[in-house]
């Protein structure tokens, strides 16, 4: 995990700022006592097999490298033993000299609700902000993006990400083990910013969405994906306890009022493009992600209600420029 080069391009550039304090960001944020099983989880990284891929394509549902002619049967014996060892995977799919990582979240389905919808990505520096191991990473550079910086500050999603670049090899792909908190302020230095599944773990949304705002250049475009509710601009949705099991859930706006916020904050030609409930198509329990899932987080006999009696999960995207 060898972030050098990403800081040596940086300090000739306008991101200059950020490289002089990312080594120390980087150290802290992956020094061994922050997690007991990180020294597991890199040694997994460490055993994975040697294999050059004779394609990759960023284009596809699947994150793809390699194919299953290209590894002999010890390899991808070896090669599934190590990337097991960093489950759950949250985020794909991935498809990796013939080896199907079926993710938790079928990632794609919300990559294909966005896309004809982005300002073309092609040439574009790109933030992902929350990027878990890097699939929707993959997708931007598939689309065109010049640089993608993904941010996450949960360790195993970064050692998954750094199991595919192992073969992929890109230097314009980077997933940093930080979040949006140790991006200097008012950095204004990427011209596409996405949040995708964070505002709603958000203390304070407003906050977070004017750190979102700093990361952009002057005409930027936020790409925003949140749990949304039903309701005028009055209504929000503040769960008492867990939401859908989750304990971190704080605010949970209806659509008006999340584009009252993006307004109040001066974001400009801010659009809608899409609403979804979420299903058990899109959110499972897989052989690479074994613990509950949405199944378990909706009432049994109402799939419309969680299990704590709130609205089932709706998903809106929304975008707007600076």
């Amino acid at each position: 995990m060898d972030y050098q080069a990403l800081i040596q391009r940086w300090q000739n550039q306008d991101l200059r700022p950020w490289a002089n304090c990312l080594p120390e960001q980087i150290a802290a944020s992956l020094q061994p006592g922050r997690h007991g099983d990180l020294p597991r989880w890199k040694d997994a990284l460490n055993q994975l097999p040697e294999l050059e891929p004779a394609m990759v394509d960023l284009t596809g549902p699947s994150v793809r490298v390699g194919s299953g002619g290209q590894a002999s049967s010890g390899e991808r014996r070896q090669l599934e033993a190590g990337l097991r060892r960093l489950c759950p995977w949250r985020k794909g799919p991935y498809e990796l000299f013939g080896l199907s990582i079926d993710s938790e979240w079928r990632s794609d389905l919300k990559w294909a609700r966005l896309e004809q919808a982005l300002t073309p990505l092609k040439g574009r520096r790109v933030l992902d902000v929350g990027c878990g191991n890097g699939y929707h990473c993959w997708r931007m550079r598939g689309a065109g993006a010049g640089e993608v910086i993904g941010i996450d500050p949960a360790p195993l999603f970064v050692l998954q990400f750094w199991a595919v670049q192992k073969y992929i090899r890109d230097s314009a792909v980077w997933v940093l083990p930080l979040g949006i908190e140790q991006v200097p302020k008012r950095l204004e230095a990427f011209d596409s910013v996405f949040s995708m599944g964070i505002l709603y773990h958000r203390r304070s949304p407003m906050d977070h969405l004017q750190a979102l705002r700093g990361c952009l250049r002057p005409g930027g475009e936020l790409i925003l994906e949140t749990l949304v509710v039903e309701g005028d601009e009055r209504h929000c949705l503040v769960p008492r306890g867990r939401y859908a099991r989750m304990s971190n859930v704080w605010f949970i706006p209806s659509c008006a009022m999340l584009t009252l916020w993006l307004d109040k904050l001066g974001f400009r030609d801010i659009r809608r493009i899409d609403v979804t409930a979420t299903t058990s198509a899109e959110q499972r329990t897989t052989g690479w992600m074994q613990f509950q899932s949405l199944a378990d987080f909706l009432d049994p006999q109402d799939q419309s209600l969680t299990v704590e009696g709130y609205p089932a999960p709706r998903r809106g995207i929304f975008m707007a420029r600076k």
